[in-house]
């Protein structure tokens, strides 16, 4: 039977729920423990080491009347808070729709999604950013929140009404896959959001200096016969941009970025003080530009994978504090679209699914903790978004997610439950599966392992 969001029964709110035998992980607050969380209604009550834990019966004590869930050891922890997805609805919904999405982000553990504005319509109008929230409210999975555009229709010359837009709920403001290329726009549109308090998020990348490019510059793109898309492209974009900001006093923050030089000069800037912060996505750390391989159009993203120098800079860029996130930067494409001539393919891979078991590899890797691993997934994010989600807190939403760390499986694209399928990672081995997601109280994604 088909899920119909608009037709769909008013959902009941859960009863107390407890966890027991969980490895509790907080990254907000560092904790770290064997304990028990208590769910009522759409809330986390309690939790800790002690919570139904009676040490002279050596066993859990949970009373009659309260569901229990037994995690099995296994990580219970905030959901992850996913601060850049595409989800093409509304206008093209046969690539991705909110519904699929959720399905999709409650698989990979993210409840949690922030939208760019990237659609048809564009976010640029009130009424669109109220369509996405109320049509996430009754589908009842992930929760979505929008970004708005800084541009109308995302053509860098003129702005968006700011203010309004965040008061109808937007978060942020960015034009989604396109850099605000002009530089004296981008001046009035850091002076706009300072006198608002908003967030400005850029995608790094001088069209100028990337048109007409596949993919990194480098001798594989020689070798491959493609055109390829200067480093500087993104390294000229941040150092303009930390500029415009140190003179305005706005808070900016830079999307995927992918290069060492890029990151060297954020690095800087917060040294400074100014406030500047940035994410990357795993695509920048878990693979380089040799992925293209033999032309995958499925490793055509953008911005292009790079060098293993810079790949590797991203991973020390994390390892040190200067990227403040880790985003899928999940971008379904169609087969139409990526079934086509390298050069001619359209950009993106989705991520949803692949975010945290490729993220696993850092901590596996032995780059970072698992507490800081998860605060890049989760806590720090939503602070990034001043969002009430990602930490283990009495009163705290219930939004969970019971993890195995440890389980290996093959990911593979034909399995995945986004409507798109377009990962640069099918095939991968990987390590680390979500068991359970739970948004509200309410159970919406439960692995069962094969017998």
């Amino acid at each position: 039977m088909r899920f119909d969001p608009d037709n769909a029964p008013p959902r009941v709110a859960p009863g107390r729920v407890a966890y027991v035998n969980a490895r509790l992980i907080d990254p907000a607050s560092g904790l770290d423990t064997p304990g028990a969380l208590l769910t009522d209604g759409e809330s986390i009550v309690d939790f800790g080491p002690r919570l139904f834990n009676d040490p002279d019966l050596f066993e859990n004590t949970v009373p009659e009347g309260i569901e229990v869930v037994d995690c099995q050891g296994l990580c219970l922890t905030p959901g992850l808070v996913d601060i850049r997805v595409q989800l093409r609805e509304p206008g093209e919904e046969y690539k991705e729709t909110l519904l699929t999405a959720g399905r999709a982000a409650t698989a990979g553990g993210v409840t949690t999604m922030v939208c760019l504005p990237n659609t048809q319509p564009v976010i640029d109008d009130v009424s669109v950013v109220e369509y996405v929230a109320r049509r996430a409210r009754k589908i009842g999975l992930a929760k979505v929140y929008a970004y708005a555009a800084i541009t109308k229709q995302l053509e860098g010359k003129e702005l968006a009404e700011i203010g309004l837009l965040a008061e109808a709920g937007a978060l942020a403001f960015t034009d989604g896959v396109k850099a605000v290329a002009d530089s004296k726009v981008m001046l009035r549109a850091m002076s706009y959001a300072a006198t608002f308090d908003q967030l400005i998020v850029q995608h790094a990348e001088d069209p100028s200096l990337a048109s007409g490019g596949a993919m990194n510059s480098s001798e594989t793109a020689a070798r491959l016969g493609l055109t390829g898309i200067l480093p500087e492209a993104e390294i000229v974009m941040v150092e303009r941009d930390v500029r415009l900001a140190a003179r305005t006093g706005a808070r900016l923050h830079f999307a995927h970025l992918s290069t060492g030089e890029a990151l060297d000069v954020v690095r800087k800037a917060k040294a400074r003080g100014l406030p500047i912060t940035c994410d990357t996505a795993p695509f920048y750390f878990a693979l380089n530009e040799t992925a293209v391989g033999d032309y995958r159009t499925f490793a055509k993203l953008s911005p292009p994978l790079r060098a293993e120098a810079d790949r590797q800079a991203v991973v020390a860029a994390l390892a040190d504090g200067t990227i403040d996130a880790i985003a899928s930067d999940h971008a379904p494409q169609d087969q139409d679209a990526k079934r086509v001539p390298f050069a001619q393919a359209a950009c993106g891979g989705v991520g949803l699914e692949s975010l945290l078991p490729v993220s696993l590899e850092l901590y596996h890797n032995g780059f970072l903790t698992l507490p800081r691993l998860l605060n890049l997934l989760s806590a720090a994010p939503a602070k990034l978004l001043a969002l009430g989600a990602g930490r283990l807190a009495k009163g705290a939403p219930a939004d969970l997610m019971l993890f195995d760390p440890e389980s290996g499986w093959k990911f593979e694209t034909d399995r995945l439950l986004s409507k798109s399928k377009n990962s640069p990672f099918d095939g991968r081995p990987v390590q680390g599966r979500v068991a359970r997601t739970v948004i509200d109280g309410r159970t919406v994604f439960h692995h069962q392992p094969a017998a």
